[in-house]
């Protein structure tokens, strides 16, 4: 547990230069419509308005990303004292996340976005490649438009209803964490090797019956693995 932790600190600590996303992952100035956008037009209206409502202090920090971000049962209570911004959405792609970006991640001018998104991109048949390449875009759309905001990417879970595709998880980690290494306004966030029992398999009481979406167990990890982070 110690070498996991040492680990686990690293690779949120990892990078003290702040050298700029490679030139090949540029923000695009206008982001097509994914054929999924659709299927979220309900949930994304409903942020705006809570957002008109009550527009959130800039400065906070904002999770965003798939159904994993989107569950998360009691955010603030996890995380006391600190102002957090739940914007997951179920079933979420990076094409989605970057996408509905302007709507739902600027108007908040978060210091740190916690990202947990791709785990649905490697289900759908995208390569770790493509996955590293979308978080690089997402970066350097964050750096163009909320130049002092850090990113804190969670990595990808590993669930055991997706077992199957365990290579392209640790494959798509692995790519994001070495870019992160070398980018000191970026965190890489382990929760995969906390996620493993000892025989190296997920642990069946981190997940519900869908063996894919966590229990308060498995959020718990997620709470301590971002606690240095978030504080």
């Amino acid at each position: 547990m110690t070498h996991r932790l040492t680990l686990s600190l690293w690779l949120v600590c990892a990078g003290c230069a702040r050298p700029a996303v490679s030139p090949a992952y540029e923000a695009p100035a206008v982001v097509a419509a994914p054929a999924t956008a659709t299927n979220f037009a309900t949930e994304i209206a409903q942020f705006e308005t809570a957002d008109r409502t009550s527009p959130p202090a800039p400065g906070g920090i904002l999770f965003t990303g798939s159904s994993s971000i989107r569950l998360w049962p009691d955010l603030q209570k996890d995380f006391p004292n600190v102002p957090v911004l739940n914007r997951g959405f179920g079933g979420s792609t990076f094409a989605d996340v970057l996408y509905f970006a302007p709507r739902i991640v600027l108007p908040a001018r978060p210091r740190l976005i916690v990202l947990y998104v791709g785990d649905n991109d490697l289900a759908a048949g995208r390569t770790p490649e493509q996955v590293a390449a979308d978080y690089a875009t997402f970066v350097a759309f964050v750096r163009r438009e909320l130049p002092e905001t850090r990113v804190a990417y969670v990595s990808i879970k590993p669930s055991p209803s997706r077992w199957a595709i365990v290579g392209a998880m640790r494959r798509a980690n692995a790519l994001i964490a070495e870019q992160i290494a070398r980018d000191g306004s970026a965190m890489y966030v382990d929760v995969f090797t906390p996620m493993l029992g000892a025989n190296g398999r997920p642990l069946p009481s981190l997940f519900i019956s869908d063996s894919l979406h966590m229990t308060p167990a498995g959020y718990a990890i997620w709470r301590a693995q971002l606690a240095p982070v978030v504080r």
